[in-house]
């Protein structure tokens, strides 16, 4: 049985894993690389096998990181079934179609600013000296991979070829995320491997805790914050009620949310009203300006059965819009350029979470300039983009064309993210009844995933290890 680290290996971004023993080959994950302008060669040549090989795909969850090459995928001839949870599938119908259309867009530019640059090196009369670059996929290529996915429930084993069989567990990330539990092989051969996926944070808004994993042959976990625990959820909610008091109150300004569409967006409309509720916060002027958060949002309600008893008691049937001043999810194009125009009094959500595309750009380059705004950072910011860069402390950055300074007040929650923080990890892990033969560490920047490979064999005496990005292991 041999595994290959296609993506997150001593990395965040592009999770994928290719397994192949006894006659079959499947990915677990088909991830994009986001962060910075190497990314894009990367996602072009994600895939060091032919596509029309893979019999079929495991996915964790809707993530983009995770599941945003699979329109690649199969474009490339892959023809097998894609299977992911319910709430997972139907989060992909909108947010694979979504990314295809920021491929389009980005390309179209690309294109576009290749042209006039090539125009003014030439001359007038010169034609295009430079070859049109292709999206990395389609709109159409999106729609036409959602064919091959095949929705599962959480609980129930399932059999995608003769040799595997798999049961998803709730991984407590976003809706419909999932760890794997696989077993590969039959008889004494039969082997018994564990992805984490993305583990939740316990005791977070909205979902519920992951899932206990009691054995594992092998096992591969996530270390994105392995090297730190988040502040707790009191700590900050007392940091939220800051950020938008000093700026919506004192200064008069707008505090805008650069939010992942999924999962995060939903969970700060949750703290927000809940805050509101408590009356530590009046009742605010909030815009959701993001499509897919709107559709993503709906895609909750729809799912009310995966979430935790506490967000049920709090959003029942009306959503919480109860405690808001306003509440109001922007659709429309010319709705989202109004919000830019706005002086004080708004909190603006908006994708996507790390600043590198979508409607979230326009917001900050109104914004960012101004003294009395804010900006609140609620999520990982992978190295290379430009969220990373606006918590790096930049003081000027260039935003849409534009060079842009930064005088906005930043404020970082790092209790908010989705993602298990170091303790909840090794207890997540403290679960286990007997140590794996080998465990590999994945999904962390090359310093956190290796720090936390040594801490799992000290702690625990087990064989653990980060690998390097495209290693390939044989495991028996």
């Amino acid at each position: 049985m041999n595994i290959t680290f296609l993506g997150a290996a001593q990395e965040v971004t592009g999770s994928s894993y290719l397994v192949e023993a006894d006659g079959v080959r499947f990915l677990v994950d088909c991830g994009m690389f986001q962060g910075g302008r190497e990314t894009r060669a990367k996602n072009h040549r994600a895939f060091s096998f032919d596509p029309r090989g893979i019999d079929f795909v495991l996915l964790t969850h809707a993530h983009i990181d995770h599941s945003g090459l699979l329109p690649r995928l199969v474009a490339l001839g892959f023809r097998g079934a894609i299977h992911a949870t319910r709430a997972t599938c139907d989060l992909l119908a909108v947010m694979l179609p979504d990314s295809a259309h920021i491929q389009e867009k980005e390309a179209e530019h690309e294109n576009l600013d290749r042209f006039h640059r090539g125009m003014a090196r030439r001359g007038e009369g010169a034609g295009p000296a430079h070859r049109e670059i292709a999206p990395l996929y389609t709109v159409a290529q999106a729609q036409t991979s959602l064919k091959r996915l095949n929705p599962v429930d959480y609980d129930l084993e399932i059999a995608p070829h003769p040799a595997v069989r798999c049961i998803f567990r709730d991984a407590g990330h976003i809706l419909g995320s999932a760890i794997i539990e696989v077993w590969v092989g039959e008889g004494r051969r039969r082997r018994k491997i564990v992805f984490s996926g993305d583990l939740g944070q316990p005791a977070r808004p909205l979902v519920r805790d992951p899932t206990p994993i009691l054995d594992a042959d092998y096992l591969l976990v996530e270390s994105t914050y392995a090297n730190r625990d988040h502040k707790s959820m009191e700590a900050t909610q007392d940091e939220l009620v800051e950020a938008i008091t000093d700026t919506i109150e004192r200064k008069g300004g707008n505090v805008i949310v650069p939010a992942f569409a999924v999962g995060r967006t939903q969970e700060l409309v949750y703290l927000l009203a809940d805050l509101t509720r408590q009356g530590r916060l009046p009742k605010l002027s909030v815009f959701v300006d993001s499509p897919m958060a709107t559709a993503a949002t709906e895609i909750t309600y729809k799912h009310m059965e995966l979430l935790d008893d506490e967000t049920h008691a709090l959003l029942g049937r009306q959503g919480g819009a109860q405690y808001f001043r306003k509440l109001e999810f922007v659709e429309d194009v010319e709705e989202s350029k109004a919000l830019d125009r706005i002086r004080g009094g708004a909190v603006i959500i908006s994708a996507s979470g790390m600043c590198e595309a979508g409607r979230i750009k326009f917001h900050l380059r109104a914004n960012l300039p101004r003294h009395e705004s804010s900006v609140l950072i609620t999520g990982f910011q992978a190295a290379g983009t430009f969220g990373r860069r606006l918590v790096d402390g930049a003081r000027r950055v260039r935003l849409l064309g534009e060079d842009i300074p930064v005088r906005a007040s930043l404020y970082t929650l790092g209790g908010l993210s989705a993602h298990a923080d170091r303790s909840a990890l090794l207890t997540w892990l403290a679960n286990f009844r007997d140590k794996p033969r080998r465990v590999f560490v994945v999904h962390g920047e090359d310093v956190v995933a290796n720090g936390f490979a040594d801490t799992l064999t000290e702690r625990f005496g087990w064989d653990a290890l980060a690998p390097q990005p495209g290693q390939r292991v044989t495991l028996d």
